[in-house]
């Protein structure tokens, strides 16, 4: 690998090109692949701009989403291929570019110090070998997230379930030229990983190559291990776990129970060699089973991990300390135009953020905690039909249609028709609510948004392209740590920041980010027990006992860690401080009895 970072999934959108943005020199990125018809528009996008053939992929046929999944994703490798190449030869004739190229490189690369030896007039014209020998493009990786996956239909009648909207991304990652990895996020879905089976490329060939790899995203090493023992058992071998903090990251936040991210990654230094050893006698027995020659070792697995780093030497302490092979760095990249699609408006937005306007809200249709930012035009559109007495999205898409209290077809909470019915039920109660109670049934109700357009709509706006239907606005999800970054940045500088050549934070007070995790994780606690304390039955005692004292462990666990280490030396008293502050915090939270 040229690079020790890679760039995550964000949205539907943001990342939906960032392969063609990043790949040339050499940065992982990760697609969403779930919306087909993103991917169909992505494609008559590039096919015009690049005066490619394009033969359109009609909703009337058979299989059309994983058919125009596997049409961009070929057309991205394509088009990622040919400006690698075009890169490469200008490296290998322009000193000057080679030189730029080289000062965003890691400084302890070792292609780093082989191209810094040839750049001078005497060397240079060696310069040419090392980038044929070394360079490769960054991966063209994509994500599933697994919870998508409602049934859908024709007419009337259920489809199998293969063409589930997850399935038919699967199928479509599966069927091309790719040579990357499916990153699976939100959880397990037994039928799903039981498909990946029906595709010869999640094997390993006769060299004990994969040409299609698989990576979890998980948020604990339990989690990382069934996971993979149930994948071992079908012959699917998993390459990389890509660990993700639970609250102090973009998207979604999938809590743990009080589990930091410092000590679940001890676990992971810890015990990575028992993870590849009890997946691979899983997997020999199933490879063998199924008549496919097994590895007659482990084959390697990576251990990655994301969520609220910005600094270099944060960046740096997870690879030296925890030996992890790749920190991802997702966020900051939002005011990167060179490698994000995100329109202008936003953009700015996103610069003059702090903490205060960042926050977890309510708005994912899914149920789950959606980290954004106020002030968003999509903010401002549904607030305005709320005002008009039509609540809710026209629902165009229906990728989020998961809720079935109306029947077996699925309905999503944020559309026009589920809140409409949702709020006659609310004023038909009426007379058994208080005011204030009223009114906050109908906040649960319509502050739903239409993630399926508002996170698809940045690349549009950005694109010029056409937006068809209601105005809905964008929707954008950053984590915690965009407030700490108040200004576009430059790729370059991007870079050169998170390798620590130069520095592009904000002037603003930033908390480190296992404490930043710390904080979130408490104010998470405290506020679940404030809101549900009077209603909690056993079982939510017994997991807030189990979430306080995981936190307590973790605040023991960062006080022997930041007596001992060599990092953060400038700001070691800080984190002591703000350790005991918070396990004083933490002590005095007050579970009722079960």
């Amino acid at each position: 690998m040229i690079h020790n970072f890679h760039i995550p999934v964000m949205g539907l959108a943001y990342t939906i090109d960032t392969p063609l943005r990043v790949a040339s020199y050499g940065i992982d990125s990760v697609i969403s692949i779930v919306d087909d018809e993103l991917a169909e528009k992505m494609r008559v996008f590039f096919c015009e701009k690049y005066s490619l053939p394009y033969t359109p992929i009609p909703t009337k046929i058979q299989d059309y989403r994983a058919r125009r999944i596997t049409g961009y994703l070929d057309l991205m490798d394509k088009l990622v291929k040919e400006k690698f190449k075009k890169f490469s030869e200008e490296l290998s004739m322009n000193r000057h570019e080679l030189e730029k190229f080289v000062a965003m490189l890691p400084k302890t690369s070792v292609i780093k110090k082989k191209l810094e030896d040839l750049s001078s007039d005497r060397f240079f014209g060696r310069a040419g070998k090392v980038i044929r020998d070394y360079l490769s493009p960054g991966a063209i990786d994509v994500n599933i997230m697994t919870k998508v996956d409602k049934t859908n239909y024709r007419g009337k009648t259920a489809l199998p379930s293969l063409y589930n909207d997850a399935h038919a991304a699967l199928r479509g990652f599966a069927n091309s030229t790719l040579n990357s990895s499916l990153v699976l996020s939100a959880g397990m879905n037994p039928s799903l990983y039981s498909y990946m089976g029906t595709f010869k490329d999640f094997f390993p060939d006769g060299e004990g190559v994969l040409k299609k790899k698989i990576v979890l995203k998980v948020s604990d090493f339990r989690s990382a291990m069934i996971q993979g023992r149930f994948l071992a058992k079908k012959g699917i071998w998993v390459s990389e776990y890509r660990v993700e903090s639970g609250l102090n990251c973009g998207g979604h936040a999938f809590a743990t129970d009080g589990l930091l991210l410092g000590p679940i990654m001890e676990e992971f230094a810890e015990r990575r060699q028992e993870l590849a050893k009890t997946a691979h006698e899983l997997l020999v027995k199933a490879l063998e089973d199924k008549g496919i020659r097994a590895p007659e070792s482990p084959m390697d697995i990576r251990i990655t991990v994301q969520g609220g780093v910005g600094t270099s030497e944060e960046h740096e302490f997870l690879l030296q300390h925890y030996k992890a092979d790749s920190v991802g760095w997702g966020s900051p990249f939002l005011l990167v135009p060179e490698a994000t699609a995100t329109d202008k408006a936003t953009r700015e937005l996103l610069a003059k953020t702090g903490e205060n306007e960042l926050y977890r809200s309510d708005l994912s249709p899914l149920g789950v905690p959606f980290n954004t930012v106020a002030g968003t035009t999509n903010d401002y559109f549904k607030e305005q039909r709320i005002k008009t007495g039509r609540a809710g999205s026209s629902c165009p898409k229906k990728l989020l249609a998961l809720n079935r209290e109306f029947g077996e077809k699925g309905i999503c909470t944020a559309s026009r028709k589920y809140q409409e019915v949702k709020l006659e039920e609310a004023e038909e109660e009426k007379g058994n609510l208080t005011v204030e109670a009223l009114g906050r049934r109908r906040q649960a109700i319509t502050v739903k948004a239409c993630l399926c357009v508002g996170l698809a709509n940045p690349v549009y706006l950005e694109k010029n392209m056409k937006i068809k239907g209601e105005q809905q606005g964008v929707v954008i999800c950053p984590g915690p740590n965009m407030a700490y970054f108040d200004k576009e940045i430059p790729l370059r500088e991007m870079v050169r920041h998170i390798y620590g050549y130069t520095s592009v934070l904000a002037e603003r007070d930033r908390p480190h980010f296992f404490i930043k995790e710390l904080q979130l994780y408490l104010d998470y606690l405290v506020e679940e027990i404030r809101e549900e304390r009077n209603t909690a039955g056993k079982a939510k005692i017994k997991r807030w006992n189990t979430f306080k004292n995981n936190l307590l462990s973790g605040i023991a666990y960062y006080e022997n860690l930041f007596a001992g280490t060599s990092f953060f030396g400038k700001d070691r008293k800080n984190i002591k401080t703000r350790l005991a502050d918070f396990k004083a915090c933490v002590a005095e939270i007050d579970i009722p009895e079960a």
